[in-house]
Parts: structure tokens; C-alpha cells; sequence
């Protein structure tokens, strides 16, 4: 929806158990934590998978339609909170899946 498709720099281990959990979704199963927690103050569909790094700790936005698992963004968590700019581009995103 949205600029090039880019693989976040997820180690080998990491890169797995992110597909791992996406196909699990995908499949129609309901995660939990510590793997998935809601996301509502994106929006009620929204949802953050937790992926363990390395070094790095990485969180997915995703919602769950009825037709896909939309990604709405991949970024490295640094603070509790999740960024204003993430959220935003969340939302804006989700609509814009929802307007096709």
C-alpha cells in the first residue's frame, strides 16, 4: 500500500518465529502474551506481535480481517510506549486497506 516491501533486520531466529506466529494468524488462531497483546488505542482490530531479538526487541502491528492479516508496521521498540508517528501510520493505513 505503501513504498518498497523491506525485510525488517531480523536474525535468523527471530525472522522464524515471526513467520511462525504470522502463520498461526493466518491459520485463525488467537494469540496472546507474551507473543501478541491488543492494540485498541489504534484501533479495535489491532493487535502487536512481540518479537524477541537479539539485541533488539520488535513489535508488528497487524489487524486481523476477515480476508488477511494486514501488516501496518514494523518498528524496533525502544521505550514503553509505542511512538505517536507508529500509531498514526497505523491508522492511516488500515483505512486506507479497508477503503479498496
Amino acid at each position: 500500500m505503501h513504498g518498497d516491501v523491506k525485510s525488517p533486520p531480523f536474525s535468523k531466529n527471530a525472522r522464524l518465529e515471526t513467520g511462525i506466529l504470522l502463520r498461526r494468524l493466518q491459520l485463525g488462531e488467537n494469540l496472546y502474551m507474551p507473543h501478541s497483546r491488543p492494540m485498541p488505542s489504534v484501533e479495535k482490530k489491532c493487535h502487536q506481535l512481540r518479537i524477541n531479538d537479539k539485541d533488539k526487541t520488535w513489535r508488528i502491528l497487524y489487524a486481523v480481517e476477515s480476508d488477511a492479516i494486514v501488516i501496518l508496521e514494523v518498528f524496533q521498540k525502544k521505550t514503553d510506549s509505542t511512538p505517536d508517528s507508529v500509531m498514526t501510520v497505523s491508522r492511516k493505513r488500515i483505512r486506507m486497506y479497508r477503503s479498496f
